[in-house]
């Protein structure tokens, strides 16, 4: 049998490796990146073709489909309206973002009352 002061650190290696598999090589990322800032986001109501165009999967077609579509209220309504399949969006849906459009103020009638 080990003497007594060598059996803790024979423990204590034996846990070191058992952990190795769960742990993972030193600087190996086990988490999916993050989503991009939402400062780079593409604006699908907003973004120019050419813009639109940086995005994989999406070429003059679609960039002009797009564009036609607007205004988007989520941005799975590129699916849902038919001009992305579901492959692509999932490849673009964290790139992308759908900002409301700003409308015009309803014109406001005047407070005095009519004259008689």
């Amino acid at each position: 049998m080990a003497p007594a002061a060598v059996r803790p650190l024979f423990r204590l290696a034996l846990l070191s490796i058992l952990m190795l598999p769960l742990t993972g090589p030193a600087g190996a990322q086990t988490r999916p990146a993050p989503a991009a800032p939402a400062a780079s986001l593409i604006d699908l109501n907003s973004a120019s073709r050419d813009t639109l165009m940086e995005l994989e999967g999406i070429g003059e077609v679609r960039a002009d489909a797009i564009i036609r579509s607007r205004p988007f209220k989520t941005k799975a309504d590129l699916v849902e309206r038919w001009i992305v399949p579901e492959e692509l969006y999932e490849k673009i849906a964290g790139k992308v973002t759908v900002r409301p459009i700003a409308t015009p103020a309803a014109p406001t009638r005047p407070t005095t009352p009519p004259k008689r």
